[in-house]
């Protein structure tokens, strides 16, 4: 059965109000389901994850898209990325110490590193920017609270419903692990929406209980 703000791959885009006079819309591209996400203002509008299909990303994004931040420096996430920047001049964002991986990967330039106590500017809502180093060094989340209270975390691969990400080995997994819970699950409430870069979307809520087994099993 498919879960929270399900999207199928080359499907409709779902749209969900967040706040007044901001939007976000989420869909499926490429062949591994990647989620691409669109918080959308009048006064601009960031992307997360040009993953693939630039045609479909752009006839959602427009020509006015000001911002696309890459959550992380495996392939599948960036493969729109060239076709994107160069059709709307968008500046483009990453994890600093993935830069040097997309920059080459992608065939971009001017990628702007952020980290931990930086931020993300869309018309005129900030995201604060969480790294979470074990799916890759640079991986990224993003951080966006409503003015209802609620948090909106877009977590690249780090964090699904189920789990953290794939990672190499046990060190990256500890590693993971101790961030999302330092940085996320200390941080954050049960009513914390997850917006993972594959896949149905989870809360915090849903995941915490399983901290512990996540932790005995090592993946």
């Amino acid at each position: 059965m498919p879960g929270p703000n399900h999207v199928e791959p080359g499907g409709a885009p779902l749209v969900l109000p967040l706040a007044p006079g901001l939007t976000l819309t989420k869909l499926s591209v490429g062949p591994m389901d990647n989620n691409a996400y669109l918080l959308q203002t009048p006064a601009g509008a960031l992307l997360v994850d040009a993953a693939a299909e630039p045609e479909r990303l752009l006839a959602v994004t427009g020509p006015e898209l000001a911002t696309v931040v890459t959550t992380h420096r495996h392939g599948d996430h960036w493969q729109a990325l060239a076709a994107v920047a160069e059709a709307t001049g968008a500046e483009l964002v990453c994890g600093r110490p993935d830069v040097d991986a997309i920059a080459t990967g992608a065939w971009v330039e001017g990628l702007v590193g952020v980290w931990d106590g930086d931020t993300v500017v869309v018309g005129g809502e900030q995201l604060e920017v969480i790294g979470l180093v074990g799916h890759t060094p640079g991986s990224i989340a993003l951080a966006w609270t409503g003015p209802d209270g609620t948090t909106h975390l877009f977590t690249g691969d780090s964090l699904f419903p189920g789990g953290p990400g794939k990672t190499a080995g046990p060190e990256d997994f500890a590693s993971l692990l101790a961030d999302l819970e330092g940085k996320v699950f200390d941080r954050y409430g049960d009513a914390t929406v997850v917006h993972p870069g594959h896949g149905d979307d989870t809360t915090l809520g849903a995941e915490r209980p399983h901290l512990g087994a996540w932790r005995a099993r090592g993946w």
